[in-house]
């Protein structure tokens, strides 16, 4: 959020004057926040149960160079606790082979003899019998393909001390969140619209009768953000997941980025338990998200005008929009206005249709199927980690391709490369999806194609637009 609040004041400082920033001033915090927010996420993850971590060695202080070194892996359990922990894995569920001491986790590996459900209930319940609440279990597809058990110190156990935290929940910080972007979205139309760009209303003369203009673009966008965002925490109250609530970031308007919100986020606090409720988590938002913005923009678009095509027709200029960009938006624009609009014609949005084309563009974003975007988390869900880790690298790399012809996509390549590309597992990563989540998956993907792709010259030819 640093990049909005340093650009925010600029705006702030330089209102009356509505002048730009030095480039500096948009390209330094830009790329040192990415950059940061990269090494925190790398800093902050986990270490997998899969990666073998660095072992403890230690030395005599006269020892000579010949003299072999001590390896000393500290185990998370004792002899008779080792016992206890084999007659967890019944025979004919999973016949448990080797175990290996890991200084964070223990990990089972053997031989899967029934249904991974089925396998991961059974002996989830055998150590909760025999551990308590002292370790989370993980079922993970290992390296050779073969599933493995890990359990994982639990830091909200009872035992350890640490009580379990009740879900977060700050009302007041998201109210006022809301309200600010609300403002913030109301005078982002004003810009938008042209009506800031003049330096004719500064941003501390604009009267309220002016700001209410703003009021169809707010509403529309902060209901399609909204939602998308509330659909993921309700998702995750579903299956019992600790999540904070929707808390949207607001900015001010300025010329390079008028939209006066960079959207909106929630936080879970708590392993998701099975891929399947990552998927329900995951797809939830977007799908939500598209289908509150799709008929918004098509009573935008209804409500729009046409106007002629200017000579250098700029991507996201809604006084004059080419909609070409995107097969979907020429479908729905040709649709609705029919014969009126041409090749030598452009569109002059209604500001609820250019709400709900903001609405598809995070949408888009939000289904790549990379790291933990939504997307990845369906992907990953769908497929498997490592097969949607592969999904994701794959992604990028296509991406960067159509950036060279779709050039607003450039800056979406560069951030999805500083995204990692492996997903956090679930608690059960093995046990995969029914059909019926298979084939919305499906549908979210063609759904990102739909935005993201550019309409095809012989359709446009076809369309006459």
């Amino acid at each position: 959020m640093m990049p909005a609040f340093i650009w925010s004041g600029w705006a702030v400082a330089n209102s009356e004057r509505r002048t730009a920033p030095p480039a500096y001033l948009v390209i330094v915090p830009l790329v040192v926040c990415l950059l940061l927010y990269w090494s925190l996420i790398q800093w902050g993850r986990m270490p997998s149960p899969t990666t073998p971590p660095k072992q403890a060695v230690e030395t005599e202080p006269n020892a000579s160079p010949e003299t072999p070194l001590e390896v000393k892996t500290p185990k998370p359990i004792d002899k008779s606790e080792e016992r206890d922990l084999q007659t967890c894995f019944p025979w004919s569920i999973y016949y448990l082979q080797d175990i290996e001491y890991r200084p964070q986790a223990v990990i089972c590996r053997g031989q899967l003899r029934s249904k991974p459900e089925v396998a991961y209930q059974t002996i989830r319940k055998n150590v909760e019998q025999q551990f308590g609440d002292r370790f989370l279990v993980v079922f993970q597809e290992g390296a050779n393909g073969k599933p493995f058990f890990a359990l994982v110190a639990n830091p909200y156990a009872k035992s350890s001390g640490h009580a379990t935290p009740a879900t977060p929940s700050r009302p007041v910080l998201a109210l006022t969140l809301l309200l600010i972007t609300f403002l913030t979205t109301c005078f982002a139309w004003l810009q938008i619209a042209g009506k800031l760009g003049s330096g004719e209303q500064p941003l501390q003369n604009v009267s309220p009768d002016v700001l209410l203009q703003g009021l169809p673009y707010a509403l529309s966008l902060l209901l399609i953000l909204g939602s998308h965002e509330l659909a993921h925490y309700l998702s995750a109250r579903r299956y019992n997941i600790r999540a904070t609530l929707p808390y949207f970031i607001p900015v001010l308007p300025l010329p390079w980025f008028p939209f006066g919100t960079f959207g909106a986020f929630i936080q879970l606090r708590s392993p998701i338990p099975n891929r399947k409720a990552l998927f329900d988590v995951g797809i939830s938002g977007p799908m939500v998200g598209f289908f509150i913005a799709l008929p918004l923009l098509i009573w935008g678009l209804a409500h729009s005008e046409v106007v002629p095509m200017p000579q250098n027709p700029q991507l996201f200029n809604f006084l004059a929009f080419d909609p070409k960009f995107s097969l979907l938006l020429t479908l729905l624009s040709k649709l609705m206005l029919g014969g009126v609009l041409t090749a030598e014609t452009a569109i002059k949005m209604h500001p609820v249709a250019v709400a709900s084309c903001l609405g598809l563009v995070v949408t888009a974003f939000n289904l790549m199927p990379v790291g933990q975007l939504d997307g990845g988390h369906i992907v990953h869900a769908m497929l498997g980690q490592r097969s949607g880790a592969m999904v994701g690298q794959v992604a990028r790399l296509l991406l960067l391709l159509l950036s060279f012809a779709q050039r607003y996509l450039m800056l979406w390549a560069i951030i999805l490369f500083l995204i990692p590309a492996n997903d956090e597992p679930t608690l059960n990563d093995v046990t995969e999806l029914d059909n019926r989540r298979d084939l919305w998956g499906i549908a979210a993907l063609a759904i990102l194609l739909l935005i993201i792709l550019p309409a095809p010259t012989p359709l446009t030819k076809l369309l006459n637009i």
